[in-house]
């Protein structure tokens, strides 16, 4: 790995180092901290989607109620749990249109206390039947309506409700109902569809936001790809600005007399750290390449993928090249036909060939070594090779049971530009 500084946040907004922790928000700290703030990215519309399952839920368990009115011993504490289960998913609902998709802690709990409720009410309806399975309507809704709230709480969260929700149903058909052939599947389905509903959600939701999480830090990426041969990172633009800002705010205060001169010691070294933090940025952006930000910012790249590009050589990459390397390892990274296998890629970048001689102009040859691990050739994606072709002539074997490529890259010659 090169030996250059890290940037202390990645694209998505996870902190790498030290300095960003007392500092402004960012861009991608702003990114973070309005994804903490409701159902962003999307996930507003699962949310949508999962009140209209809960809702077709609750229609059909009010119709099996109305259906077996006859049967119940109370009908009235089953009416009630009906009336506090659609009162609590309406106030919900009229909470989240309200705050935006988003739902305080209080609110959820006293929406869980609700829930709770229709539960005991439910079975205390159902329990002289001695069936709960067989008969539970509200209390089965009650695990769909947990569904409302999948996108804008906490996927623990979420998922505790469901499991105490399981178990209070195990509980009450173990101390309720007898178990043989014939009701042992009929309690084991309604268990199911109280708790599933709400595990299902907190997967899909999860794995949703996790591709387009993905897919942004994969775009915000992609953008180096036009960059210059060195250059500042996708993230420093932020805190050059604010460094700028700093910088004229101060020399306004002298221009107008605001601040005398000589400074006092305390605004001296607040000018002192302007100048130092400055100067660094120059000299980050006069050694560190388009591919060295595309991975250390990444938020995927960062932690799969190992860079060694000690003569900077990747900035004589053009843009066409360049792309057809990122998507390379992009795709070589993110293949998750094993997720438990974790995959990691070394990008080694020089040092400079002789010029290939049937090539014409002026070209030189910089030789790029992708090395991985867990990646057997078999199951490279086509689209691999069609963006390592971009880069080069290329020449494939496998070493360790994994791909290793190696890439004659042709570049302009800068010393004769």
């Amino acid at each position: 790995m090169t030996t250059h500084q890290r940037p202390d946040e990645n694209t998505l907004g996870v902190m790498l180092g030290r300095r960003g922790k007392n500092g402004p928000p960012g861009v991608a700290k702003a990114l973070r901290q309005a994804s903490e703030r409701g159902a962003t990215l999307g996930t507003g519309y699962l949310g949508v989607g999962a009140g209209v399952l809960a809702t077709i839920e609750a229609l059909y368990g009010l119709s099996m109620f109305a259906s077996r009115w006859q049967e119940y011993p109370n009908v009235l504490i089953g009416v009630g749990a009906w009336l506090i289960y659609l009162a609590a998913v309406v106030a919900a609902l009229i909470t989240l249109s309200v705050l935006g998709d988003r739902m305080p802690s209080w609110v959820f709990a006293i929406f869980l206390g609700a829930l709770t409720l229709v539960v005991l009410l439910d079975f205390i309806a159902i329990w002289p039947l001695h069936n709960i399975g067989g008969y539970a309507t509200s209390s089965i809704s009650a695990g769909f309506g947990l569904l409302v709230v999948v996108t804008v709480r906490a996927a623990r969260e979420v998922l505790v409700a469901a499991g105490a929700l399981a178990l209070g149903f195990v509980a009450a058909i173990l101390s309720n109902t007898p178990l043989n052939a014939v009701t042992v599947p009929t309690q084991l389905s309604a268990v199911a569809l109280a708790a599933l509903p709400a595990v299902l959600g907190v997967l899909v939701v999860g794995g949703f936001r996790r591709m387009v999480q993905q897919e942004l830090d994969r775009v915000l990426v992609q953008s180096t790809v036009t960059a210059p041969r060195f250059a500042v990172g996708m993230l420093a633009s932020e805190e050059l600005a604010r460094l700028d800002l700093a910088a004229e705010e101060l020399l306004d205060s002298v221009a107008t007399g605001r601040i005398d001169l000589p400074l006092d010691p305390k605004t001296a070294s607040v000018a002192a750290s302007l100048a130092t933090e400055l100067r660094l940025h120059l000299i980050e952006g006069r050694r560190e390449t388009w591919l060295f930000h595309a991975v250390t910012e990444s938020e995927m790249l960062g932690k799969a993928v190992t860079l060694t590009d000690k003569s900077s050589l990747a900035g004589l990459l053009d843009p066409a090249q360049r792309d057809g390397l990122l998507s390379a390892a992009w795709l070589l990274v993110s293949d998750t036909a094993k997720p438990s296998v974790a995959r990691t890629v070394q990008l080694s970048l020089g040092p400079i060939g002789m010029r290939n001689p049937a090539q014409t102009g002026n070209k030189i040859n910089v030789p790029i070594v992708i090395t991985t691990t867990e990646v057997p050739r078999n199951r490279v994606d086509p689209a691999t090779w069609e963006s390592i072709r971009k880069v080069g002539r290329y020449s494939d074997s496998t070493q360790n049971s994994s791909l290793r490529v190696d890439i004659e890259c042709l570049v302009d010659n800068p010393a004769e530009q």
